[in-house]
């Protein structure tokens, strides 16, 4: 299962039925959890826990510094759930002391070749990023998020649950849930009633989404008249409900 050539530290905690390729070094303070598979030429460095049966590609790079000048090699981590797969190339860095300290990504995301996820990241269940798609610090991704290949996200950028970005996006500012942005410079596009669909969001919170859309982006409306009428006819609708708690707590105002 560990192939003879892998480094691994002897503070590393590595659990039975976890595979190791070849010429990889495992360092210390990095916890694997049982059925993750790890390719050849693979580096992870702690403190970094990675949960049960993800699988990550040749070449990946997970749990290294932070690329912050003010980092200076305090303790900092990255923790990785279940199921993710991490494809070649790929890159994933601590935290810093500044934020949380920590790195933190959740289980069943796809994590395509060359993709980066920067210091700080929070990054929910079920993300896409396409190839080559990258995340600057302190970035929030939340579930069902799609990044289409190429995609920036400028740090402190916080990304709706069920959003997508269209390939070669530049996100600078918040995006809030089930929107689809694109083009060049980056706009909103409707709203992504294909993915709704997909993870069975009933018809009648998709229209109601809709409505909201318009009422963001079709009205002229200040965001804060916005999200009051969004409120009004909400009613029992959980997703306009997320999506008015979203708007709420936006960080760089929305991309409009």
């Amino acid at each position: 299962m560990i192939h003879p050539t892998a480094l691994i530290d002897r503070k590393a905690e590595v659990a039975e039925g976890v595979t190791i390729g070849a010429y990889s070094v495992i360092g210390a303070d990095v916890k694997i959890a049982s059925g993750t598979q790890i390719g050849s030429h693979v580096v992870v460095k702690g403190p970094t826990s990675i949960g049960k049966d993800n699988r990550i590609y040749q070449f990946a790079s997970i749990g290294e510094d932070p690329q912050d000048k003010k980092y200076a090699a305090e303790v900092t981590r990255l923790e990785i759930g279940d199921r993710n797969t991490i494809r070649e190339f790929t890159s994933m860095h601590r935290g810093t002391k500044q934020d949380r300290s920590v790195t933190r990504i959740g289980s069943d995301n796809l994590f395509m070749a060359y993709t980066h996820v920067a210091h700080d990241c929070l990054i929910g269940d079920h993300v896409i990023m396409a190839n080559g798609a990258s995340l600057a610090g302190h970035v929030r991704l939340n579930s069902h998020a799609i990044l289409g290949g190429f995609t920036l996200v400028h740090q402190f950028t916080q990304i709706g649950e069920y959003s997508f970005a269209a390939m070669g996006s530049a996100i600078t500012q918040d995006v809030p849930p089930f929107i689809m942005v694109g083009g060049k410079p980056t706009r909103p596009h409707g709203i992504n009633s294909v993915g709704m669909e997909r993870n069975g969001i009933s018809a009648d919170d998709i229209r109601l989404i809709r409505k909201a859309y318009k009422i963001i982006y079709k009205t002229n409306l200040r965001l804060e008249d916005a999200i009051e009428q969004m409120e009004d006819m909400a009613g029992d609708s959980k997703p306009v409900s997320d999506m008015v708690s979203f708007l709420r707590n936006v960080t760089r105002g929305i991309l409009r």
